[in-house]
């Protein structure tokens, strides 16, 4: 019998692996992944270091650990090279592997600036354990941080750093913090709480390069002349969903892979979910959607020749961003056809995007109005019914 493949060892893949394995227990399952194949939760690697907590503490199972859980091969330090759909092949180079499905789950790619400057080269992108490892690996303490990017992520590190002690500069060419996800007043009850725990906010101007400096530090050069010294960088300017290697496949692609509400694929054996897929024209690369997908895919897998498969929702998700010295909470609108209502004052604000017609369509809730969060999950609508 030719297995269930399962590209990537992350969240999504090692959910949907679970998943299945509540339904079916006989099926073989094989999961390839380009690292150690270590189970962890991603969302606290933005946190881990002022809680205390090294890169090798946030390892929830290893590799053999998980194979074992899930009666699964997981194959380690492994790169696909290609996926031949007609055949129902994975090639990888010293490989090829059959299948019966196919599940990709490599998730997104960090979006890498195109930076002048003799040590561009020098900044750290954080999108893996692995990645995590390598940034605090090289972070001494004293060092003055410089992180690239104000959107969630960015704002999630910054808290982090300088919540553990460290100088903390943030770049990014908005004009208020999380952009791209809140109104302007939400984002700068953020800059103002960020600010007051120490964070130097340099918005409005993007970084045009990186120079070594002549003690061995770096100079961030922004596109108004002006400069950032900096002893370590990390870029934070957002993801973009991994489908190169679904579109040599022939594979329909979007935002990402664009999949149906089964979580299939343009082709009937394969399927998609997590950060590298777009689903029914939704690209939302945050957990929540993501183990709504897991759950239901788990029993499409499972599912008999004969059975209709099993078709997501998403109920009202909203995304949780954790910069603790001012918690946020947004939902934003599928439809941007509306406009902010913002109540409150300091850092403690309640926004309603209302639509045309009065309706609630989404919300965003900041400091210690995020305690109100229940009220506005209950009125607003499903992101997918």
């Amino acid at each position: 019998m030719d297995p269930i493949i399962i590209i990537g060892t992350g969240l999504a893949g090692y959910s949907t692996a679970r998943e299945f394995r509540k339904h079916d227990g006989e099926t073989p399952v094989v999961l390839i992944t380009r690292d150690d194949g270590a189970s962890y939760y991603k969302p606290d690697i933005s946190e881990a270091h002022a809680k205390g907590n090294d890169p090798e503490d946030l390892v929830q199972k290893t590799a053999d650990e998980m194979a074992e859980m899930l009666d699964a091969t997981v194959r380690t330090w492994e790169q696909v090279e290609a996926i031949d759909p007609e055949a129902c092949e994975v090639r990888l180079a010293s490989d090829t592997l059959r299948y019966s499905k196919l599940v990709l789950a490599w998730g997104a790619d960090p979006i890498t600036l195109n930076l002048a400057g003799d040590a561009a080269e020098a900044v750290h992108k954080v999108n893996n354990l692995m990645d995590y490892r390598v940034f605090r690996g090289n972070l001494d303490s004293n060092d003055h941080v410089v992180i690239l990017g104000a959107g969630l992520i960015g704002c999630e590190f910054a808290n982090d750093l300088v919540q553990s002690g460290y100088k903390v500069s943030v770049a990014d060419p908005a004009g208020w913090p999380l952009a791209q996800l809140v109104p302007e007043s939400a984002g700068q009850a953020v800059k103002t709480a960020l600010a007051h725990a120490g964070v130097d906010w340099h918005l409005g101007h993007a970084a045009a390069g990186i120079n070594e400096s002549h003690n061995g530090r770096y100079r961030v050069e922004l596109d108004d002349g002006s400069h950032i010294n900096a002893d370590i960088i990390l870029s934070a300017v957002g993801l973009k969903a991994g489908t190169d290697l679904a579109e040599s496949a022939g594979l329909a692609v979007d935002r990402g892979i664009s999949v149906d509400r089964s979580l299939c694929t343009s082709d009937p054996n394969i399927y998609a979910l997590g950060d590298c897929a777009e689903v029914d024209g939704i690209w939302r690369p945050y957990v929540g959607p993501l183990m709504q997908c897991a759950r239901t895919l788990g029993k499409t897998l499972a599912a008999g020749p004969d059975d209709a498969p099993s078709q997501v929702s998403y109920p009202t998700l909203p995304i949780m961003v954790k910069t603790h010295v001012c918690p946020v909470i947004v939902y934003p609108p599928v439809d941007q056809g509306g406009d902010w209502q913002i109540d409150g004052q300091g850092t403690a604000l309640e926004g309603s995007f209302v639509d045309n017609e009065g309706k609630l369509q989404g919300f965003v809730l900041t400091g210690e109005a995020t305690k109100n969060r229940r009220d506005y999950i209950k009125q607003a609508p499903a992101l997918m019914d």
